[in-house]
């Protein structure tokens, strides 16, 4: 469990959402095989269910809330969006369960991976800068689900979206074609050295002169029609040359006005990346902060949290309501994706 959160940039939740039973979407597991990683990599995929089939909860913890879902179900007749999302640091699979349900309930699929280094258990700062391998898992398990005889016929291939959050929102901009400055970032860190991110990699086996190449690889994946990325980390350090040759249109939100984190800040008074790119959007969904966008706690999540000395996840800002930032969530991605 030990740390949830390990830094507010790199971090993503679960909660449960109010389904009819009818209406619980399916769920499925599967194994892909990326070719830069030594091992398989696990994925998951949320989908209209065609039937019942036996009902499990996914992702319950003493903190955050389960969400359940129709196992294994028999996908539903028709064709639909898809969702490829990318966790952060600290999360895996099956966390932001809140969202991927709500969007099968606004008729999409969502496929979502484990990016090993960088899971609930397995976070290092090194292996978060690793892009490349993270945007390959994306591509991996997007091939998997592609070829796969029976789930995807299913796939609207016109209507792929790459969505993510904190640094799962940098590795569907690297799918979109932006790349990132490994000098630019050593530069940032060492000018912003109590900045949460270069914070949290300064507690690692990270040296600023020696950032893998990795971070500045071309993940472009052309499958990719529209990225949705939320509090994106490394804003600050994207290439000029990338971003004038993003053609991708790319949808930006902002958790908090007045609350900021400031890595993930795209509007004018961080990196203006949201400005810079030449089919681009932009909304800031306020009150709210970066851990807002973490599942539902339970009851006594907070106090757990606590009790462990971990981050304290559930503690939203005053006047700060996270059932609500999530319906603004789900209804701005779902706008952006024409759902």
């Amino acid at each position: 469990m030990k740390s949830i959160l390990l830094s507010l940039l790199f971090s993503c939740g679960v909660a449960a959402h109010a389904f009819a039973a009818e209406d619980l979407p399916g769920y499925e597991q599967m194994t892909v095989f990326p070719p830069d990683r030594a091992l398989p990599v696990a994925a998951s995929l949320w989908y209209p269910a065609g039937v019942r089939s036996y009902r499990g909860v996914v992702g319950d913890n003493p903190v955050f809330h389960g969400t359940s879902v129709w196992m294994g179900a028999r996908i539903a007749e028709g064709q639909y969006p898809l969702f490829v999302f990318s966790h952060g640091s600290g999360g895996n699979m099956d966390n932001s369960a809140w969202l991927f349900s709500a969007l099968v309930e606004k008729g999409a699929m969502v496929l979502a991976v484990n990016h090993p280094g960088s899971t609930s258990g397995d976070s290092s700062p090194r292996a978060s800068l690793y892009l490349d391998r993270r945007a390959g898992d994306l591509s991996a398990a997007l091939d998997a689900l592609l070829s796969d005889p029976v789930l995807g016929l299913h796939v609207d291939r016109s209507r792929i979206t790459a969505l993510g959050f904190s640094l799962g929102g940098a590795t569907v901009l690297n799918l979109g074609g932006l790349r990132f400055d490994r000098e630019v970032y050593r530069d940032y860190c060492l000018a912003n050295p109590k900045a949460t991110d270069c914070g949290f990699l300064a507690k690692g086996n990270v040296d600023l002169d020696h950032l893998p190449e990795g971070f500045s690889a071309d993940g472009s994946d052309d499958r990719i029609g529209h990225v949705i990325a939320i509090d994106p980390a490394f804003t600050y350090t994207a290439t000029e040359a990338s971003v004038e040759a993003v053609t991708v249109p790319v949808s930006f939100i902002n958790l908090g006005d007045r609350d900021r984190l400031k890595t993930g800040d795209v509007s004018e008074n961080g990196s203006n990346l949201a400005n810079r790119l030449a089919d681009a959007d932009y909304q800031v969904i306020a009150p709210s902060y970066h851990i807002t966008f973490l599942g539902q706690c339970k009851p006594d999540g907070a106090a757990f949290l606590a009790e462990e000395q971990d981050d304290p996840v559930c503690t939203d800002p005053d006047g700060v309501d996270r059932a609500d930032t999530h319906h603004r969530i789900i209804k701005a991605v779902a706008a952006s994706a024409g759902l």
